[in-house]
């Protein structure tokens, strides 16, 4: 009987022990950082160049620009909802990232590794490329080449040793190889800045290659795979690793800048496969913690951070001193890029998990559950849904919006356009 006793005894204060770990586990997994107006936040810097309108490249990268803003302005005037349908391109399977827009084409690729260049007005494969690779990536497009990772050969989600994949260059107009180099699997959409492709890949590397020939010209090792987009600003370029930390190193030199970690928490660490975006001498970034975070771009210091119940796979997009993005737990949340404060949110039908676009004030974004919503970016009023859509959000050309709806990529007009 008393042995019985002790065994209750441990037993009630281990359940208590228990629940005032989990407790403060929680408390410590919701506390949010408040940013100020005032430490480093500039409203003054200059902006993104927007696209000479004689320019034939319209969206030439993942997020639109090297910031990764993924806010175009002042380029994208007749581009308002409500949107009908023209036509539908099927892909043949899954494709998790939007089109990069060029030369009266869409350049994507499909989960099993092929990359289409696809005619816009006559809606018909111009070229294909395939690598019989898994693919999950936003091509890049630079002086008439084509810039595209690649991951290992199925099954996509292997985990043994010995995996690669590859970055390749194509021509535009041919789909003829130009260069091609061999790294880790690499899921991060190319940035090409200063005749310069930067990539990340499974193996902890970025690497920083020549556009012209695919030389590398340097590469830098983190603690863990980097799955996300480089961005670039000032001089740097910006991403996060799978090892909890974000890192800027010197564009041309590849030489650390700084390192910044995640918030401390009981458990792991949350990691980053959101591609970051810059602004206001401020990244933004999602990570896998829940959290919201902004990271001084010249510091690295932590400037303020905001939970958001589930995983941030989401790269936010950035406008009008607003930060928007999407959390896997169906909300969608507009922050204030200063502060982090929620300016409001949007519980949408269900996981979110790819990145919004901001055009003409509309933000965009589309759910797990087959469907995309077009926000009224100021306040989160609905201006729009369409009942397709899953990872990817749009893009645009000026007159269309593409949109990637699993299998399919789907053109639409401004309902009053012609």
């Amino acid at each position: 009987m008393k042995k019985a006793l002790l065994a209750l005894a441990a037993a009630v204060v281990l359940v208590v022990a228990g629940l005032v770990a989990y407790g403060l586990y929680r408390k410590h997994q919701g506390h949010d950082i408040r940013g100020s107006p005032t430490e480093e936040f500039n409203t003054t810097e200059t902006k993104p160049k927007p696209i000479p309108a004689v320019a034939k490249i319209r969206w030439p990268m993942y997020r639109f620009d090297a910031a990764r803003q993924g806010a175009p302005e002042g380029i994208l005037k007749a581009v308002r909802p409500p949107f009908r349908p023209l036509w539908f391109f099927r892909a043949g399977s899954l494709v998790e990232f939007p089109p990069a827009v060029a030369y009266g084409r869409l350049y994507f690729a499909n989960a099993k590794g092929t990359l289409f260049a696809v005619d816009i007005k006559h809606v018909r494969t111009h070229w294909h490329f395939s690598t019989r690779r898994c693919a999950a990536a936003t091509p890049a497009v630079d002086a008439h080449t084509v810039f595209m990772s690649f991951l290992n050969h199925p099954p996509c989600n292997a985990t043994r040793s010995g995996l690669d994949g590859e970055v390749v260059a194509l021509n535009a107009d041919t789909g003829k190889v130009r260069w091609r180099v061999k790294m880790g699997p690499t899921e991060s959409s190319p940035l090409v800045v200063n005749g310069l492709v930067y990539v990340g890949d499974w193996n902890g590397k970025v690497y920083a290659l020549s556009a012209a020939t695919g030389r590398t010209v340097w590469t830098y090792q983190t603690g863990d795979k980097v799955k996300d987009g480089v961005a670039y600003a000032g001089g740097h370029v910006y991403f996060g690793s799978y090892d909890s930390h974000v890192y800027a190193l010197n564009a041309r030199t590849g030489k650390l800048f700084w390192k910044a970690a995640a918030q401390q928490r009981l458990g792991p660490s949350g990691t980053f496969y959101s591609t970051p975006a810059l602004a206001y001498d401020r990244l933004y970034i999602g990570s896998t913690d829940g959290k919201v975070y902004s990271y001084g771009a010249t510091s690295g210091k932590l400037r303020w951070s905001h939970g958001t119940g589930d995983y941030v796979y989401a790269s936010p997009a950035v406008w009008e001193r607003r930060v928007l993005v999407g959390s896997y737990n169906g909300t969608f949340y507009c922050f204030d890029a200063a502060t982090g404060d929620v300016c409001w949110k949007f519980k949408s039908n269900g996981p979110i998990s790819g990145s919004a676009v901001v055009i003409n004030g509309i933000v965009y974004f589309s759910t797990l559950k087959g469907r995309t919503y077009g926000l009224d970016a100021r306040n989160g009023k609905p201006r729009w849904v369409f009942r397709r859509g899953r990872y990817a959000s749009v893009v645009s050309d000026r007159r269309r919006l593409y949109l990637a709806g699993y299998a399919r990529v789907f053109g639409l007009a401004p309902r009053l356009q012609r």
